[in-house]
């Protein structure tokens, strides 16, 4: 059984993983197009060419809100992509996640994400419509896995709001199954990263989603509004640590097309954050997920997969797989919730693979800038911050969100990319 796990907000592309043992890790993206001539088996350095337009790309525009003067945080967000082979014909096609906008004229164009379809010879054509993907909304991340064991790959795509459950059909189209599903979420509820996942071991795929804050535009505070509201004391959109925290869902998969949440029961509900702003006396007091980046891997060796959630401004979270339809947190003691001075960095995304080559999976995970990118290494009894030592630990201004391992020059060893913000 394979899958794709996706990220949020412009977070990662999605890989193909298994949910064994890191003896046998997380597999590259299918090596259709390649990095040669020019790579390293050509004695030469590995080389990357721009193909964006002459693919066909081009015309993917990601809507995110207003041009300028941006007012909350969701108009700052890019959406997420997978490659993933929706039509079995053995070629990885291309699904970008789109935005929307507070302005009417652009809203109500409705614009949508985009699915690319591959035509095997370096170009691709947008099947969107085709396809029959024509939900619109605030998109932020997006996963990939044949919940449904019928031989396709089905399309998870989170919003803020409702999030949608696309049915690959077999023949090219997909049907949004959100609400008899039961999977579609509802209200202010912004939906961030998510991972396809068999927790339970049934044979069915479940559903993760990682919930990023409560938002509703119009209780939300404004630039320069708070603490929160400002960087480097300029007047900017609220960052997350102004809102309520979300809640993480853990959704199981009946195997009959429909979904049971299964948040409280499994323990994925906690840390829970409130439906509103609760203050303290005059002062705000920050609760909750913030979780962005989702991924799932078997990080103990067990059998079992568990989950690691990047929390944007608060711990990073790690539920281990206890066997029994249950979650535990353990990412404080386990190392991989903070840096190594006990600091909770701007968590953004989240990518798993044994870079060492010793037989446990580790996770690197990016972060806001002026922040370094945190190398977690599995150790087998848990986890330490290996970023400075590997390289990693500089302080850049770029900001960090999707991000995974693969071995881009062919020589056995994980590499790492990132998609900077």
């Amino acid at each position: 059984m394979h899958l794709l796990s996706g990220a949020a907000a412009a977070l990662l592309p999605a890989t193909r993983v298994r949910q064994v043992r890191a003896t046998q890790s997380p597999i590259a993206p299918s090596r259709q197009g390649s990095a040669v001539p020019g790579g390293r088996g050509a004695g030469g350095p590995v080389v990357f060419t721009d193909v964006t337009a002459t693919a066909g790309l081009i015309q993917a525009r990601n809507v995110s809100g207003a041009p300028e003067n941006k007012q909350f945080l969701l108009e700052e967000m890019g959406g997420g992509a997978a490659l993933f082979d929706y039509d079995n014909d053995g070629w990885l096609d291309i699904f970008l996640v789109n935005g929307s906008s507070f302005d009417p004229t652009v809203r109500d164009a409705r614009p949508t994400s985009f699915l690319f379809h591959n035509n095997r010879d370096g170009t691709f054509t947008d099947v969107t419509e085709r396809a029959r993907l024509l939900h619109s909304g605030w998109g932020q991340g997006c996963c990939v896995g044949d919940y449904d064991n019928d031989g396709f790959d089905d399309l998870f795509v989170t919003y803020w709001g409702r999030n949608v459950l696309y049915h690959n059909n077999g023949d090219g189209t997909f049907t949004d199954v959100s609400e008899q599903a039961g999977v579609a979420g509802s209200g202010t509820c912004w939906g961030a990263g998510c991972c396809f996942l068999d927790y339970d071991r049934d044979g069915h795929l479940d559903l993760f989603v990682a919930n990023y804050v409560n938002f509703d535009p119009a209780t939300a505070p404004r630039p320069g509004q708070s603490a929160y509201c400002r960087y480097n004391d300029i007047p900017v959109p609220c960052g997350p640590l102004g809102f309520a925290g979300g809640t993480n869902i853990l959704y199981r998969n009946r195997g009959d097309g429909t979904f049971a949440d299964v948040s409280e029961a499994s323990g994925i509900a906690r840390p829970r954050g409130p439906s509103s702003m609760v203050f303290v006396g005059s002062n705000w007091q920050p609760s909750g997920s913030y979780g962005m980046g989702a991924a799932a891997a078997d990080f103990d060796n067990d059998g079992w997969p568990d989950i690691y959630v990047a929390c944007d401004s608060a711990p990073s979270l790690l539920y281990r797989n206890n066997h029994d339809g249950t979650f535990r947190e353990i990412a404080v003691p386990a190392g991989c919730a903070l840096d190594e001075n006990g600091v909770a960095l701007a968590g953004m995304g989240a990518g798993i693979g044994d870079y060492d080559a010793d037989g446990w999976l580790d996770i690197v995970r990016t972060n806001f800038s002026e922040q370094v990118t945190t190398l977690y290494r599995n150790h087998g009894g848990g986890f330490e911050d290996a970023s400075i030592g590997a390289g990693l630990g500089v302080n850049r201004k770029y900001l960090g969100f999707g991000v995974d391992f693969f071995d881009f020059d062919n020589d056995g060893w994980m590499d790492i990319f990132i998609a900077n913000g």
